[in-house]
């Protein structure tokens, strides 16, 4: 039988982007957006003076002149607006400044700026309102689901319902060296390890165990994660300051351990899919590696293809 290679997907937190496949039978499935753009500490730029460079504060080269610049405008514009998100002048739900105010502060024209917007806009990270501006999305609106679960059920026109979350362990220990790579952490440094399970409609269909860089989530517990009724990823940017931007993941389908399926009322050897995430905050930093496991007697995994 010939060798079966992983597929590559990629995909934004709304629809799901695939990118064609190496061969016609898969076996695995990597899922990941295209990366954003990493905020640097320099944006240099070739407009006229007193434009977007100087408007960022951006220092000066050799000479007192400014570096030439190799991306369009509006792509330095995104990275100035990116960068006042990353440092939080604009937090989860506020809204930003108007395109005016913002062509005035950068020194460029209001098309320029627009331009830059519509991309964060179309990336998730900005939310227009009619009549009321543009705001900075956050994953507590139930309009912007930047949440990753995707199931649905098998039978036409229903719901899958809200998942009640049952916290088995939220403890702090050394990251496991896989952990650590996928985290990019250095050997020793410690993670919070969370596991849980998802039910719908009273039957466990997912279970959870997620890696988090225990310095970004000090006083985390499992009291904590039981009692906060939002999605995970608002608890994160609320209390801890970390957006989830971006997610990879890989799937694949998998038989069920014995300890596995107790904890998700199958019988051992059940089919179940694998599905591994990793997710990344600003400058494609990664804050999450979380390994679920999903039952699909009832559900399936849905991606919409654009």
């Amino acid at each position: 039988m010939a060798s079966v290679r992983p597929s590559l997907t990629r995909a934004r937190f709304g629809p799901l982007l695939i990118h064609p496949i190496a061969h016609p039978h898969i076996a695995n499935a990597v899922v990941t957006p295209p990366s954003l753009p990493a905020v640097p500490d320099l944006l240099p730029s070739g407009s006229a003076p007193g434009g977007a460079a100087a408007a960022s504060g951006a220092v000066s080269g050799q000479g007192g002149t400014l570096a030439p610049s190799f991306s369009p405008l509006y792509q330095q514009i995104k990275t100035l607006i990116l960068r006042s998100l990353q440092s939080g002048e604009w937090r989860p739900g506020e809204a930003i400044p108007s395109e005016i105010d913002l062509a005035a502060r950068f020194k460029v024209s209001q098309g320029t700026v627009r331009k830059a917007v519509d991309e964060l806009a179309a990336e998730n990270l900005l939310v227009r309102r009619q009549g009321k501006g543009t705001f900075v999305a956050t994953h507590s609106e139930e309009q912007v689901q930047y949440r990753f679960l995707r199931l649905a059920p098998d039978v036409p026109d229903a719901t899958p319902g809200s998942a009640r979350r049952e916290f088995l362990d939220c403890r702090r220990l050394e990251a496991p060296s896989d952990v650590a790579a996928a985290l990019q952490l250095q050997a020793g440094e410690q993670v919070l390890e969370i596991r849980r399970v998802l039910h719908f409609s009273g039957q466990p269909v997912v279970l959870d165990d997620i890696w988090l860089p225990a310095h970004l989530f000090k006083g985390l517990t499992a009291e904590r994660l039981g009692e906060y009724r939002g999605p995970m990823y608002g608890l994160f940017e609320t209390e801890f300051g970390v957006r989830m931007i971006r997610a990879e993941e890989q799937l694949r389908a998998v038989a069920a351990q014995p300890s596995v399926a107790h904890l998700l009322h199958v019988e051992p050897g059940a089919p179940l899919l694998s599905v591994e995430r990793l997710a990344f905050t600003y400058g494609d930093q990664p804050v999450e590696l979380r390994r679920g496991l999903y039952r699909t007697d009832r559900h399936y995994y849905r991606n919409e293809l654009s």
